[in-house]
């Protein structure tokens, strides 16, 4: 699968939760970039967020962000 614009901005999503409670989750605002929306709106569709505009993430969409998460601090790791 290539990560394309769509992927790209799905990942960015999932980055935004705070993956240390399950209890706070996020809301993507009609007045968000065109971008954003659709991809919180792709996630949904996906199961991985409860709301078509963010919300909470399910069991699946949490196991998706702690990958998402971990992948960029590996990628963000000072390597040198």
């Amino acid at each position: 699968m290539p990560y394309t614009t769509d992927v790209v901005e799905e990942l960015k999503i999932l980055s935004l939760f705070n993956l240390d409670t399950g209890q706070e989750g996020i809301k993507v605002h009609s007045t968000a970039a065109p971008e954003a929306i659709s991809a919180a709106q792709r996630l949904h569709t996906k199961g991985l967020i409860s709301q078509s505009d963010g919300g909470y993430l399910t069991s699946l969409g949490r196991t998706a962000s702690e990958h998402a998460q971990d992948l960029l601090r590996i990628l963000d790791a000072d390597t040198a």
